[in-house]
């Protein structure tokens, strides 16, 4: 996701995931239904919430810090920008708010812009379930949801692409994606040098049916060959509305008053954690 201002341009090098994360392994638990069954099951709703997911405005708000040798903050990036329609029902973004860049030891590549758009909020469809290897690894309980937790990576790495490599958390009840937690990964040309930062990315329900990415955060040590460069990344997706609705869409449960006259929350929900 990003290269040292000292490097030359660069598209994607492996991130080993953080030992801290992969020491949580969940319990060996086999499911009551096949796991393809499972697999297909998710698969069919994450490509019904994808279709759903374009026809809803939202804002995402991107801010990167990245940290000097005294582990302090060297510099930042930050992006706020209205996911909307126009006039002629064309998809695109507003930007709402972008100060100037301070980052000094980092730069954002084009492949950022990928993984912004398709990676940190990954979404595993029918149309690209064949490029991914999935295994299930057992149960896990998140913010109190039993979740059924698989693991996901690419199985071949084609030019210009960008693909998640992580695990995912499956709502055993929904069987709906809640959380994701890996890296973005590519094809690496010879002698390049980049880093991508390990990411969580969590979900929370809108309008009582889809599990829409509402919160990612990163907070990891990237190895560059002529040294470590520690970033942060928080991104926020808020202010979901269903594109043609009179109210805005709110997170949790459903709601019985199909216009409500209340503001909904401009935050996570308690259960998603703060930035560190």
């Amino acid at each position: 996701m990003l290269l040292r201002l000292s490097t030359s341009f660069i598209l994607l090098v492996g991130l080993t995931l953080p030992s801290a994360r992969a020491a949580e392994a969940p319990r060996n638990e086999q499911p009551k239904i096949p796991v393809e069954q499972i697999i297909d099951s998710f698969v069919k709703k994450e490509t019904e919430f994808a279709t759903a997911r374009e026809s809803y405005t939202y804002r995402q708000t991107v801010k990167m810090t990245e940290y000097n040798e005294a582990n302090r903050p060297a510099g930042s990036w930050e992006l706020v920008q209205d996911v909307i329609f126009g006039p002629n029902r064309e998809r695109s973004e507003r930007v709402v708010y972008a100060p100037v860049p301070s980052l000094r030891l980092i730069q954002l590549t084009p492949q950022d812009e990928q993984d912004l758009r398709d990676v940190q909020p990954f979404v595993m469809t029918t149309q690209n379930r064949d490029e991914y290897d999935i295994a299930y690894m057992g149960t896990e309980t998140i913010d109190e949801i039993a979740c059924y937790v698989f693991s996901v990576k690419p199985i071949a790495l084609e030019k210009g692409e960008r693909y998640f490599q992580g695990q995912i958390w499956v709502d055993q009840r929904d069987l709906q994606i809640v959380k994701t937690y890996g890296k973005g990964v590519g094809r690496l040309k010879k002698n390049e040098d980049n880093q991508f930062p390990a990411f969580e990315t969590y979900r929370n329900q809108i309008d009582g049916k889809y599990w829409f990415p509402v919160y990612t955060r990163a907070d990891d040590v990237l190895h560059f060959r002529n040294g470590d460069i520690r970033v942060k990344m928080v991104i926020k997706y808020e202010k979901y509305k269903r594109y043609g609705a009179e109210s805005q869409i709110t997170f949790g449960e459903a709601v019985e008053d199909p216009n409500p006259t209340t503001e909904p929350p401009t935050a996570p929900p308690p259960a998603v954690p703060n930035p560190k």
